[in-house]
């Protein structure tokens, strides 16, 4: 009997791949096995099935070449949801598998090189160069990598070729691990000592060499043995001993003396994590009734929408329902959008739950996000905080998952595949595992409220803000106004400077909202009108004067500032626009004592500076906060009491079919980063049209009215929630190819369905990146409408598409409920 393996690899290649189980090895569905793939890659994939064959057929599967897990990395229920996110998302199983899985779970193959054992150097006829690489071989195998680097060649691969063709070397696949846990060098006392009167015997012995007693009486008093033997097990960490001023040679000697024993024990990487407080989290009368809310809605609905105003403290809702569902033995998955939020939410999680959850993000290591996979795995903790790709965390016992600010299109995935949404993959997750998902938020999407209004889900309001904050007070500075007047300082309007002043001399703090980064969004010769362009992308590219460079913020090209324009030579040279970098160098010419700081993608690049940035708010070391959205997301400051909105008008007319939703919610969300405490806030917005429908609706805070006039317009252009959209991206490096495969696309489309709404193709407003010229297609489906059929009609028509040598190298991207 033969047993097979359906496989999934991490590519983005179509289905499982079949492989043949040798008769010595075992797996489990789940595990990780190595596998090879085409004629010399290796591979690790992951066992999505086993079959069992008795009847001798003429296939002949390839071997797998090891099994690494004895027990299953994937669990059942995650292999269901990678199957329905690759299916409603139209992407491949490899694709939903490279992402979910963390790198350090993904073994690497590296090509090494070995001496033919059956040749003898001596006698070979080779060149200087190859000499020196056999000598070097004869100590070791070294990879194709090291050999470029010790022989200073840039491409080793010629030389390696004549070798091998002389049958002088061996070339191979080797794995390699990339997870390695973390660990500490730990000693202990050797436990014969312990019996009788041995311990008393060696201090004795040690009174003439008093640096070595000194150790052992420091080990004694830190590990209190003498009261309990089990204690000596786990021992101490050696840099413990050395950091109280014992001699490191000493507890060497100890160690080669075999008094003490030392051991390389594993460890954490996230470190100590600030202990428990016991303190009860005493929620107000609003938040009570929330809470009971909720739950009664939890008894008919699955999904729950919890719509807070800003500051009505929907956090503490959540840690309620987190000791509940943790009480009942379930875990929780709490979603963030931001890893700039994560930062304050933990904070303030481990005062109430301690070291007893995970956090999930892209700025941990992938050793440290292993850790936390391992950990969710094995149950060992069942609460995890983290940003959209912890929705493909080893979940076996969920019982709620928390989805906070909701509407945020940062749980949207754009690249690479699959491009999902975090919230509705969290919904499915929930029902899977039949747990619970609710949706927090100030401001939530259109098809979550028509759905909380439809009754599809449950529906809760905290209509009042926690404690004794007021709502801040919302201002608008017509800057077009202004700009008449010459009333402008740069490009803060006078009202706003006035705010400043008087924040500033109440030691009070200020947030500037731009949600644009750079200095200026692009260079203009005021003489032959030339703006710099990115050669990669159809895009200007932006200007950081920090580093006085011209930056593209799609594909990364940058070059030097200029101080001539390259194409006439002219001197006059423009600054366009502003983005957050000219907003601080700007308030730091206006309020020179002022401490300002600056919070965008530019200065949070590495692993903790989010937080270092907002302890360093929070503590009241700075006095203004310029950045980007990622200050508007739910952060909770005690002192801000003036909130500044730049480019409010750019936001609300954005070629999107969104933008009037996502001006809101923005504007909402930052607006609410003001007033949090006793004293009411203000909010300055700085606009050209103070009169704009929308402006007047944010400043009435009523977003019914709001809703009710946007679902009027989404219905009757046939946008969510209204329909399902699908957009079709076409890419090639010759724009005609991509216009013509798009156009092709278009009209097979038209013959399948007859009467869809198929927009295109169109060129979007960004028509190339990276070198490729994008051509799109856009279809709106009817609610009703048989998507799943649609979606492998449009599959067909691709393939038709690749079968074409003119649109054979086309790529063509599926964004299924695009942003």
């Amino acid at each position: 009997m033969t047993t097979y393996l359906q496989v999934i690899l991490p590519l983005p290649l179509e289905g499982t791949f079949t492989y043949r189980l040798p008769k010595e090895m075992e797996v489990r569905v789940g595990a990780r096995v190595i596998v090879s793939f085409g004629k010399k890659k290796i591979y690790t994939g992951v066992v999505a099935s086993i079959d069992q064959d008795s009847q001798e057929t003429d296939y002949s599967a390839k071997p797998i070449l090891d099994v690494l897990d004895e027990d299953p990395v994937v669990n059942a229920l995650q292999l269901s949801f990678f199957q329905w996110m690759a299916s409603y998302y139209m992407c491949t199983l490899g694709e939903v598998l490279n992402a979910a899985l963390p790198a350090s779970l993904k073994l690497s193959s590296q090509s090494f090189v070995a001496i033919n054992p059956e040749i003898d150097v001596e006698d070979v006829d080779v060149s200087d160069r190859e000499w020196e690489l056999l000598r070097v071989l004869q100590r070791n195998d070294i990879s194709v990598k090291e050999i470029g680097e010790m022989l200073q060649l840039k491409q080793p691969q010629q030389l390696l070729k004549k070798l091998a063709q002389k049958g002088l070397i061996d070339l191979y696949e080797k794995i390699k691990d990339k997870h390695t846990s973390k660990k500490i060098k730990r000693v202990r006392l050797n436990s014969d000592l312990l019996e009788g009167n041995q311990l008393e015997l060696l201090l004795n012995e040690l009174e003439s060499k008093p640096k070595q007693q000194d150790v052992l009486l420091t080990y004694l008093r830190d590990v209190p043995i003498l009261e309990d033997r089990s204690k000596n097990v786990d021992g101490i960490a050696k840099s413990s001993l050395i950091s109280q001023d014992v001699s490191a040679s000493s507890i060497s000697t100890l160690i080669k003396r075999g008094i003490l024993e030392a051991w390389d024990a594993p460890v954490s990487r996230f470190g100590a994590i600030s202990s428990k407080d016991d303190s009860v989290v005493q929620l107000s009368e609003a938040q009570t009734e929330s809470v009971r809310q909720i739950r009664t809605a939890f008894g008919q609905k699955s999904t729950v929408l919890l719509q807070g105003v800003t500051g009505s403290g929907k956090t503490e809702v959540y840690i309620e329902l987190i000791k509940s569902t943790i009480k009942a033995g379930e875990q929780v998955l709490f979603l963030l959008p931001e890893i700039a939020l994560t930062t304050q939410i933990v904070n303030r999680l481990q005062r109430v739950f301690g070291a007893s959850f995970g956090v999930y993000h892209s700025r941990y290591s992938e050793s440290e996000r292993t850790e936390v996979w391992h950990a969710v795995h094995e149950q060992k903790i069942n609460f995890v905080v983290g940003v959209r790709s912890a929705v493909f965390l080893p979940f076996s016992n969920l019982g709620l998952v928390i989805v906070d600010e909701e509407h945020e299109p940062s749980y949207k995935q754009f690249e690479p595949a699959p491009r999902y949404h975090a919230r509705d993959g969290a919904i499915y997750l929930a029902t899977l595992h039949q747990a619970k998902v609710l949706l927090g938020t100030a401001t939530p999407a259109l098809e979550t409220y028509k759905n909380a209004l439809d009754e599809k889900f449950g529906f809760v309001e905290l209509t009042s803000r926690y404690g004794e904050a007021f709502e801040p007070s919302l201002f608008f500075a017509n800057t077009l106004k202004e700009r008449k007047q010459k009333k402008l300082k740069g490009n803060f309007s006078s009202s706003l400077v006035e705010a400043l002043t008087q924040v500033l001399e109440k030691k009070e703090q200020a947030i500037i909202f731009q949600n644009r980064r750079g200095y200026a969004a692009y260079i203009s010769c005021d003489n032959c009108a030339t703006v710099p362009k990115c050669p990669n992308c159809a895009v200007s590219l932006t200007y950081h004067q920090f580093n006085n460079r011209l930056v593209c913020h799609y594909c990364g090209y940058n070059q030097a500032m200029y101080s001539d324009c390259l194409h006439c030579g002219s001197k006059e040279l423009r600054q366009i626009g502003f983005g957050t970098e000219e907003l601080e160098e700007e308030l730091k010419l206006l309020f020179p004592a002022a401490i300002i700081q600056r919070m965008d993608l530019d200065t949070t690049r590495s692993k903790y500076s989010y937080h270092r940035i907002i302890e360093a708010f929070e503590e009241g070391d700075i006095d203004i906060l310029v950045g980007t959205q990622m200050v508007s997301k739910g952060l909770d400051f005690d002192r801000v009491n003036l909130v500044g909105i730049f480019d409010t008008d750019r936001m609300i007319h954005f070629p999107n079919f969104r933008a009037q939703e996502r001006a809101y919610q923005l504007i909402t969300q930052v607006s609410g980063r003001a007033g949090r405490k006793s004293k009411e806030g203000k909010v300055i917005i700085q606009t050209q049209d103070p009169d704009q429908r929308l402006l007047q609706k944010i400043q009435t805070r009523d977003y019914r009215a709001f809703y009710q006039s946007e679902v009027l317009e989404r219905e009757h252009f046939h946008y969510p929630p209204f329909s399902r959209m699908i957009n079709i991206t076409f890419k090639h490096r010759e724009k005609q190819v991509s216009f013509q495969a798009a156009n092709y696309y278009y009209h097979e489309v038209l013959k399948h369905f007859k009467g869809l709404r198929v927009i295109g193709p169109v060129e979007p407003m960004i028509g190339k990146i990276r070198n490729l010229y994008l051509h799109e297609i856009t279809l709106k489906i009817p609610k009703g409408g048989n998507l799943t059929a649609i979606k492998e009609s449009l599959k067909m028509v691709r393939k038709l598409l690749d079968a074409m040598p003119a649109f054979k190298s086309v790529g063509v991207v599926f964004d299924v409920d695009p942003a």
